[in-house]
């Protein structure tokens, strides 16, 4: 019988939160995990707690906002020989103004993180998969940012996420069916950002983005998902 072939996965803003419960998600796995942080000794810390249970991680540094630290993260694991199967864009920020309060700066900087951000990411990493004839991206966005509901998230947030939907189907149509690009709403979870109130774990937000991120399914690209179900867009 065929052994599966090893699979390699970055993801993006993992040093805490959903990002660093993906990691330990696809770890136990036994994916070959690329945890970046844009501080790289946050990152080492949080790679450390995964090595106290038992799970080993490559931690690289990559600021999602510089395009040069996205090539440079990229040139290094070439160099090393790796190429990343699962991308994971998780990095984000969680500005509340109203429209009207919106600064100009902060809302380029919004966009910045969570559309460019998985530009930047996706132009770097998407080709190899492309080579290599199997890939899966998985978007971490939100249902405020989904037009059927009007993008009731906070301004800033609630366009960049939007943007960051219409991304996922770009680039979903821009590659053969053995690369899937998805996008997840994890649900309000309790992290820095979701805040001690929220229903669901980090563990639970998480579930959805590894399903995605392993999935066998032939042709499953191009969807907006929750609790592994599909949700509109």
């Amino acid at each position: 019988m065929a052994t599966a072939p090893q699979r390699t996965a970055l993801i993006t803003g993992a040093n805490r939160g959903i990002g660093l419960a993906v990691c330990r998600q696809l770890a136990a796995q036994g994916v070959d995990v690329v945890l970046t942080a844009r501080d790289l000794p946050r990152g080492r810390q949080a790679a450390a707690t995964l090595a106290d249970a038992g799970l080993s991680v490559r931690v690289e540094r990559l600021d999602v906002t510089e395009a040069d630290s996205v090539t440079a993260c990229a040139a290094r694991l070439a160099d090393d020989g790796v190429g990343v199967d699962i991308l994971v864009n998780n990095a984000g920020t969680y500005p509340t103004a109203p429209f009207f309060s919106v600064p100009e700066e902060t809302m380029r900087q919004t966009l910045d993180v969570h559309l460019m951000g998985a530009f930047r990411t996706c132009q770097a990493f998407v080709p190899g998969m492309v080579e290599r004839g199997w890939g899966r991206v998985v978007n971490v966005s939100s249902t405020g940012g989904a037009m059927t509901r009007s993008t009731p998230g906070p301004a800033a947030y609630g366009i960049a996420k939007a943007a960051l939907n219409a991304l996922t189907l770009v680039v979903d149509a821009a590659v053969p069916p053995s690369v899937q690009v998805n996008a997840v709403c994890p649900g309000w979870v309790r992290t820095r950002m979701g805040g001690a109130q929220a229903p669901l774990s980090a563990e639970a937000g998480a579930d959805t983005v590894t399903w995605l991120a392993l999935s066998s399914e032939p042709g499953a690209g191009g969807g907006f998902y929750r609790e592994r179900r599909l949700i509109p867009w």
